[in-house]
């Protein structure tokens, strides 16, 4: 197989992977920013295990390592909302205003990864918002708040996903996780006492504990590292199309354990095929991939 069918066979097992990223935070009853604040900080204390991942940061120019940090903040901002949005809506929803993601990747990754503008892209990015304005028009009232800061994760994904195309070939992936991670947990210390100020910082109980750490390694760490493998060979804006499936694993399961179709309509897993259908258009338009 060519690398970047390899490549392609990696995202979608990334997606797979994050696919429970929306069910695990909505059985963590922890709020989104502790959440958000142990994910990371348990990806980093296992990375710190790693003698290698050590060696490669400190070879690293200060530059570059002041631009993962920069990328690292964005993931932790995203990774906020986004579990924000879930409190504040449900699973499915959360995870389907990830499909505007390459709405504006479109715009933003061409000008980040200095290369020609795709009008191709702009074209899937633009028929996806159909669908997109039928998951909106079909959550009730009292998730529209949900579906606004689904719209600002996904915008924060498109602007580190752009940044991390860009600069992934520089440093080892494991290095590149561990800066992230590390500036994601430090930014979220610097927050927690600004948002959170009456409980900054909250020791899991036992059943979040568990599934903190199953969203942390099997859900964070090893899907964010192969996905940057994975990423040297496509770009982001393929990347987060693939990612757009994300919703449909999410959905599946959340009708399952959570039985959220008794809180959405027919129009909102139209509004889903419809974002859906630009992700299995997309290979057919563009073929190969750099």
């Amino acid at each position: 197989m060519s690398p970047t069918t390899i490549a392609y066979l990696q995202i979608h097992f990334c997606v797979l992977l994050w696919g429970f990223t929306a069910i695990l935070g909505k059985l963590i009853t922890l709020p989104a920013l502790q959440l958000t604040w142990w994910r990371m900080l348990l990806v980093c204390l296992a990375l710190a295990l790693v003698p290698r991942v050590w060696r490669d940061v400190a070879s690293l120019p200060a530059r570059l390592i002041g631009i993962y940090i920069a990328i690292g903040t964005l993931v932790a901002l995203h990774w906020l909302t986004f579990y924000a949005a879930i409190k504040l809506s449900n699973a499915s929803v959360g995870a389907t205003m990830m499909a505007l993601a390459p709405v504006f990747l479109s715009i933003i990754e061409p000008r980040v990864a200095r290369r020609a503008f795709d009008r191709r892209e702009l074209f899937l990015a633009i028929a996806a918002v159909p669908g997109m304005a039928l998951v909106v028009g079909s959550v009730p009232a009292s998730m529209i708040a949900g579906v606004l800061l689904g719209a600002l994760s996904a915008l924060f994904v498109a602007i580190f996903a752009s940044l991390n195309k860009r600069h992934v070939s520089a440093a080892s992936p494991l290095a590149i996780t561990a800066i992230e991670m590390g500036a994601g947990v430090a930014i979220l210390t610097v927050l927690a006492p600004i948002l959170s100020p009456t409980q900054p910082f909250v020791l899991p109980e036992f059943q979040d504990a568990l599934w903190l750490s199953v969203l942390a390694f099997a859900c964070t760490l090893l899907p964010f590292t192969l996905s940057l493998v994975a990423l040297k060979h496509l770009s982001a804006f393929s990347t987060q199309l693939a990612i757009n499936l994300e919703p449909v694993y999410t959905i599946l399961i959340a009708l399952v354990l959570f039985a959220e179709h008794q809180d959405l309509n027919v129009s909102f897993y139209l509004g889903v095929a419809l974002l859906i259908g630009a992700v299995m258009v997309q290979p057919r338009l563009k073929p190969r991939d750099t």
